[in-house]
């Protein structure tokens, strides 16, 4: 026969009261000895919440009686007899510790408790602990969950399901975490009451309300991935508050509470957190709210680490500029000459002008309109010089791509700026046929300017590579049937050879001998930062068409 602990033999002595006590209610019911756990919840009421306090009070929380629904509830197949004697910590499901401790101490410290909890598998449950009034029994505390089942099955299976979905969350390579956010519910129904339908505009004239949110809304569940991610000892440092996880991102409190007030399902951001042990992370937040009216009344939030992620992708995103950059010098030597006649066109000007003006100045009787006209255009050369220098800087200098609303057409006629001499010295016709009604793009123009450039720049070159005569190049912009903003560029060079179709834009081909081949690729990723698309064919007649084609803006 198995013997009795001390407190079941004192809780023997009075049976007939703890049975009358345990009768009060229909629900699952359990007679526990607390006489261990005392001393424990006197020194955690001064505010000394050690690690692992929760577990060492449940397990000196022993079980002198059950009800028979106790037994389906938290016994599973070990029965009566076997939980008689145990600690509570043994049958009770760990997701639900902390509330259970909470509870423990507060009807320990003020004679009766009861809480609101959750359950996947009971409708609106509510525990309560309570004293008798029996002397005899002032060391046992009552016990009741008062709740009805959601359907037929036993509580047993019930409970399994339950412990199925724990562990499938506890296994999960991501930060998972249950939130009790019905005190917060039960606010944002008054306020739906009180006819208040502008979320946004409340907590904008009262952040106190998000900071008290932050304190009553409570984790209540948390896995071994949420417990690594936050740097915390244990699970146990976790349950609380949820403020600790806005802590370093007050705004991200805000728009969680907005999402949840206009009753929406999921709402997902990347946002600040800061770690028990210090760290600042990058993290992917998820949120996933209750929709009544489901029995599943909590509130899921993942997390995901992605500051390397986040710091990789910047890392590439500088490798890109610095590639675009080293690209577009590449491509400025080789348009040397062009250039070069750019600048000189408007400094022979000035010279030619300046000049003509010491002439004028030079006569017996000078002629001052003259001058004055001719120092104007000498203004105008200069102005024209500067600006084709600072478009030359543009293109050299390291640059941090800025997004705004341009007009392709205008950037076509800057990029023909730098090459207009190389078509010329080479006797190429050139066609422009610009739309001009065409809606904005929202692109960076200089990055833009390098795409057209090396295009016609890869043009001349295969007309140059083909011997064509006459050469020829045709330049448009259009509207396509999606409303997108298009730019195609044909040439009568020699095409594209079948074999070099799906290769023509990749980074470091080329057919050319003294060719870099990363011309057409630095083309292909500007146009895809952009969000637009570019192709190439062969044209029926021979040569080539390059087009590109980028959202309106």
């Amino acid at each position: 026969m198995t013997s009795l602990r001390p407190g079941l033999a004192k809780a023997g002595a009075g049976s007939h009261a703890r049975d009358r006590e345990m009768r009060r209610y229909d629900g699952a019911c359990w007679a526990l000895d607390i006489s261990r756990a005392r001393t424990l919840v006197a020194s955690l009421a001064v505010g000394n919440r050690p690690a692992g306090w929760v577990e060492r009070l449940l397990r000196e929380t022993e079980i002198v009686e059950a009800n028979a629904n106790a037994v389906h509830l938290f016994g599973a197949y070990a029965g009566r007899d076997r939980m008689l004697g145990q600690p509570i910590l043994a049958y009770w499901p760990a997701e639900g510790s902390f509330i259970l401790a909470d509870l423990l101490i507060s009807a320990i410290i003020t004679g009766s408790s009861t809480l609101r909890i959750r359950s996947l598998v009971l409708r609106d449950p509510k525990l309560t602990a309570w004293f008798s009034d029996d002397e005899s029994q002032s060391d046992t505390l009552f016990l009741a969950i008062l709740a009805n089942p959601v359907d037929d099955r036993s509580f047993w299976s019930l409970r399994s399901s339950e412990e199925r979905y724990n562990n499938l969350i506890h296994h999960l390579p991501f930060a998972f975490l249950e939130v009790d956010s019905r005190a917060q519910d039960e606010r944002f129904d008054q306020l739906r009451r009180d006819g208040q339908t502008d979320i946004s505009a409340y907590l904008a004239e009262r952040p106190n309300d998000i900071l008290e949110a932050r304190k009553i809304v409570r984790i209540t569940n948390v896995n071994q991935s949420a417990v690594t991610l936050f740097g915390a000892c244990d699970a146990d440092q976790l349950i609380g508050p949820v403020d600790p996880l806005f802590a370093a991102s007050p705004d991200s409190a805000r728009r969680v509470m907005e999402h949840h007030f206009a009753g929406d399902r999921r709402h997902s951001e990347i946002m600040k957190l800061r770690t028990f042990d210090g760290r600042l992370l990058d993290v992917s937040l998820s949120v996933i709210y209750p929709t009544r009216p489901e029995q599943l009344d909590i509130t899921l939030i993942m997390l995901e680490d992605i500051t390397e992620r986040l710091r990789t992708e910047a890392q590439l995103r500088q490798l890109q500029t610095d590639f675009s950059r080293a690209a577009r010098i590449s491509m400025l030597g080789e348009l040397t000459s062009s250039i070069a006649h750019e600048v000189n066109q408007p400094l022979s000007a000035i010279l030619t002008y300046a000049e003509t003006s010491l002439r004028w100045l030079s006569r017996d009787e000078p002629n001052l309109e003259k001058v004055r006209q001719l120092t104007t255009r000498i203004s105008d050369s200069a102005r024209h010089a500067g600006e084709i220098v600072q478009r030359i800087r543009g293109m050299t200098a390291r640059h941090v791509p800025r997004m705004a609303l341009v007009d392709l057409n205008d950037v076509i006629d800057e990029a023909l700026l730098f090459v207009r001499h190389e078509i010329e010295a080479r006797s190429i016709g050139l066609s422009v046929r610009l739309r001009r009604d065409l809606p904005s793009v929202f692109g960076d123009r200089v990055q833009l300017q390098q795409v057209v450039v090396n295009l016609l720049v890869n043009g001349i070159q295969a007309i140059q590579q083909q011997g064509a005569s006459p050469g020829a190049i045709e330049l448009s912009t259009d509207l396509d049937e999606h409303g997108a903003v298009t730019f195609t560029i044909r040439d009568n060079g020699p095409g594209i050879a079948e074999e070099d179709f799906n290769r023509v834009f990749n980074s470091f081909f080329t057919t050319k001998e003294e060719g870099m081949g990363i011309g057409l690729a630095i083309c292909q990723s500007i146009i895809a930062a952009h969000g637009g698309a570019i192709g190439a064919s062969n044209l029926p007649e021979g040569g080539a068409r390059f087009w590109f084609s980028l959202p309106a803006g």
